[in-house]
């Protein structure tokens, strides 16, 4: 059974999403309903809903929007990862309120779309220092070239609980990198920071990826975290520009085919459960 810590839920009639436009096969309705009926037949069994990057007026009601899917009958959702401007003095009232809510697990603010110098701005380190000791995870979403930037944001605030996502987003289209190599291993170095397995057919070939092409870049990201510090995410719809979630799903029983029951357990569920308390 799978734990996904990285849906996305597109609903363009309730939602405002600035970027969308500009997203390509992206810009369309990517609806619960579409996901639940696939990820039922994969084993999929919690969801942790992924913030969308809406429009900041927006983000309160990105959370209770995905809340109503929670409480459907038979939903897999079980919490959001929601969005945030630590950039802002409003995100000390924000965390407060989250903090009282338990349906917010944690928090991301998509970096890689943000001004390169956002990570090292005081107001921003300070406001994800107030994470530290929290409940709250801060998932991390960033491209190769601000890797030493975030890495120095992860040092600055070691009780803080962060999330890699994407195995670093590895170019993987054009073959390895050692800079995301060497980063991958400093980043595991931080004992406060978890890989997540997700998101990696999306940067290959769309159409001909195969299972050994992921294999150098899953494979680097687990054995420099171990076991116990990774988790595993969908990345649905964007895993469709790739062939879907039915294809990631079986890829993922490839790449793992080979390691122990327990192993495989902490991937798929176990370490979510423990890191989100559920």
């Amino acid at each position: 059974m799978l734990f996904d810590t990285h849906l996305h839920v597109v609903d363009r009639q309730a939602l405002d999403y600035p970027w969308l436009s500009g997203a390509g096969d992206l810009n369309r309705d990517s609806l619960y309903e579409d996901y639940a009926r696939d990820a039922m037949r994969c084993g999929i069994t919690n969801v942790l809903h992924m913030e969308v990057d809406v429009a900041p007026a927006r983000i309160d009601d990105e959370t209770n929007y995905v809340r109503e899917i929670s409480r459907r009958p038979g939903s897999l959702v079980r919490g959001v990862i929601a969005a945030c401007r630590p950039e802002e003095h409003g995100f000390a009232a924000c965390l407060e309120r989250s903090l009282a809510d338990p349906f917010v697990k944690g928090f991301r603010r998509v970096l890689h779309v943000a001004p390169d110098d956002t990570a090292v701005r005081p107001l921003f380190r300070e406001n994800i220092k107030r994470l530290s000791t929290t409940r709250m995870t801060f998932d991390l979403c960033v491209f190769p070239h601000q890797f030493e930037t975030i890495l120095a944001l992860v040092d600055h605030c070691p009780d803080v609980r962060f999330i890699l996502d994407h195995c670093a987003n590895p170019p993987i289209k054009d073959g390895m990198s050692e800079v995301w190599r060497k980063s991958v291993t400093e980043f595991s170095r931080r004992s406060n920071v978890t890989a997540k397995i997700s998101g990696v057919i999306a940067y290959g070939d769309l159409e001909n990826w195969s299972v050994d092409s992921l294999r150098p870049y899953v494979e680097h990201t687990i054995e420099s975290f171990g076991w116990d510090r990774v988790v595993w995410g969908s990345d649905w719809p964007v895993c469709t520009l790739g062939g879907g979630l039915t294809p990631w799903v079986a890829a993922t029983h490839a790449l793992t085919a080979g390691c122990s029951p327990e192993e495989r357990d902490k991937l798929y569920q176990a370490n979510a459960k423990r890191i989100w308390s559920m």
